[in-house]
């Protein structure tokens, strides 16, 4: 009878180092992906809250002008979501005239860069609402 001197083999413990670059590279994807998805969500809602901005303070214009019969001397307050959206977009009264303004949301830094689409958002007296970037429509945008 013939024997066999086979050594035992050894439980393989740990992972091999392609399976952790494998592991490091899916996880890089993944994260590549999930700051693109929330770099765009907080450039949509930071352009969401210019407009909601601009529409308040079309808003305090009329106020304005159903007490004094003209925009001529009015100007934006202060308001919380003109400080919200500081560093991101510039509120302002475009031009006042008797009975015409014009309200721009222009956008800055990060936001300019990164929201061609829709770039200054502006609304008028009458409700008109403008865009100067690349959209097809200023519904795409408000």
């Amino acid at each position: 009878m013939i024997k066999s001197f086979r050594t035992p083999r050894r439980a393989v413990a740990g992972f091999t180092l392609i399976e952790l670059m494998i592991v490091v590279a899916i996880i890089a994807i993944l994260a590549g992906i999930a700051y693109a998805s929330y770099d765009f969500a907080m450039i949509k809602s930071r352009r969401n809250a210019a407009a909601g901005c601009a529409l308040e303070g079309a808003q305090f214009m009329e106020r304005y002008y159903t007490t004094n019969l003209t925009y001529v001397g009015a100007a934006l307050p202060a308001s919380d979501c003109q400080n919200e959206l500081q560093g991101h977009y510039a509120i302002a009264l475009a031009a006042s005239a008797a009975r015409t303004y014009s309200i721009t949301a222009t956008p800055q830094n990060h936001q300019a860069t990164k929201d061609t689409k829709c770039g200054t958002l502006s609304l008028d007296q009458t409700g008109t609402r403008g865009i100067t970037g690349t959209a097809g429509s200023a519904s795409e945008c408000w």
